[in-house]
């Protein structure tokens, strides 16, 4: 099924030094951007990450040091990523846990501050899990009737990524509250009501931000930051990634703008 797009949706994966948001680099990124129309582009590009990629790492996707040693920098083509998600929605599968908060981190270590206000996030891994309860591969075969080839090669992840959302909105075209409709997916790949990407914040009944870890989890933050000030600067300075620290400071200014 052809994706009812209003604007463009890029479909993207990374390929890492590890899993850790704030510390780990990119070693390689691979889009699908399509077009209302049906045009598709796709890219890959390998980044010199400046630091040593972990053999553990190396094992599961296979990029060396030797592979990117001479590859430009994230800095080096941070412009052009930037005006090619301008406008656009995103799709990935774990995107919104991991490789958009990842992407944050990359932009804003280089002065640049990749906003996602306005834009539609829609994460194929929990639509799938919510429905299906799988892992990339097995959707691929679920969903597709093909096995992935290339596991953790950054483009065919992203190819599969594309090819599985198409997929599950053939499957599940009938489906209350699922439809061809970017904003509607992206509603439906928010997991518990988070705020921001990581889950650390979420919304009570009434609608106010509360903490979703820790020991006030269940708490809300603006009740929590007039009590400990200094609750704000600890967060700010402690391992978050950027979207929870902006979550946070928007209810630390408008509780600043209240008193």
């Amino acid at each position: 099924m052809k994706l009812n797009l209003t604007r463009p949706i890029i479909f993207f994966d990374l390929e890492t030094t590890g899993v850790n948001i704030n510390y780990d680099r990119i070693v390689e990124i691979s889009c699908v951007k399509v077009y209302p129309d049906g045009r598709e582009v796709t890219w890959t590009k390998r980044l010199n990450p400046g630091m040593h990629i972990p053999e553990a790492a190396s094992a599961v996707h296979h990029i060396t040091d030797e592979d990117v040693k001479d590859a430009p920098h994230f800095a080096d083509v941070a412009p052009m990523l930037m005006k090619t998600f301008e406008g656009c929605d995103i799709a990935g599968f774990n995107s919104n846990k991991f490789d958009i908060p990842v992407l944050m981190a990359e932009f804003g270590r280089v002065g640049m501050n990749f906003s996602l206000l306005g834009r539609n996030l829609v994460d194929v891994q929990t639509i799938y899990h919510r429905l299906e309860q799988r892992t990339l591969s097995a959707a691929y075969r679920f969903y597709c009737g093909k096995n992935l080839e290339d596991a953790h090669s950054a483009l065919a992840d992203t190819m599969a990524t594309y090819e599985v959302l198409k997929a599950q909105l053939e499957r599940y075209e009938e489906t209350e509250e699922f439809g061809n409709d970017m904003a509607k997916l992206a509603r439906f790949s928010v997991q518990g009501g988070n705020i921001d990407l990581a889950g650390r914040f979420s919304r009570s009944q009434q609608g106010d931000v509360i903490f979703n870890f820790g020991k006030y989890k269940g708490q809300k933050v603006a009740d929590v930051l007039r009590r400990e000030p200094g609750y704000y600067a600890w967060m700010m300075q402690g391992d978050f990634p950027k979207d929870t620290k902006d979550v946070l400071t928007s209810v630390y200014v408008k509780l600043k703008k209240k008193n």
